[in-house]
């Protein structure tokens, strides 16, 4: 029997994912939004890719952007995730009222994230009502040494010990 969207949501929901913010810059306009979605692909060459919802203002600013920056949160940033995940923030979208500084490629790098990756994006490849962004991973850094923020089940979770 097929799953519904709701059943694989909650089935889905039981793998924990770190959580992030895809960052990009176009001229002076940055923009960023909360992803889940985001996996390492391939070590040669160094390869990431992140999915992005084709009906967002931040899918076609990908498109443009050329370069995206994935600034993993860390779990004391619960709060900026959940104001760049919510669409009815546009001024979080922009960053507006978050410390960032350009990275190599010009994308936002938050300032208290754990760590980040900056990508140029090699391809764009169409799933559903998602496009995968793949990125050429061109730098990155561990920024803090403090645990992640995550996500399971369909909320925030930290990790214990």
């Amino acid at each position: 029997m097929a799953l519904t969207k709701e059943e694989y949501r909650r089935l889905i929901g039981c793998f924990a994912t770190g959580v992030t913010v895809i960052t990009a810059a176009r001229g002076e306009e940055v923009r960023g939004m909360t992803a889940n979605a985001v996996t390492s692909l391939s070590l040669e060459p160094l390869l990431l890719l992140v999915c992005v919802d084709k009906r967002t203002i931040t899918h076609q600013f990908l498109e443009e952007a050329q370069h995206f920056a994935v600034n993993i949160l860390a779990e004391d940033q619960e709060q900026v995730s959940r104001a760049l995940a919510s669409r009815d923030s546009e001024d979080a979208r922009r960053l507006i009222g978050y410390r960032y500084r350009p990275g190599q490629t010009g994308a936002p790098i938050l300032e208290d994230c754990l760590a980040y990756v900056e990508c140029r994006i090699t391809e764009v490849i169409s799933g559903g009502d998602h496009s995968i962004f793949i990125g050429q991973v061109e730098s990155g850094e561990i920024m803090r040494d403090v645990p992640p923020l995550l996500f399971f089940r369909g909320k925030y979770s930290r990790l214990t010990s």
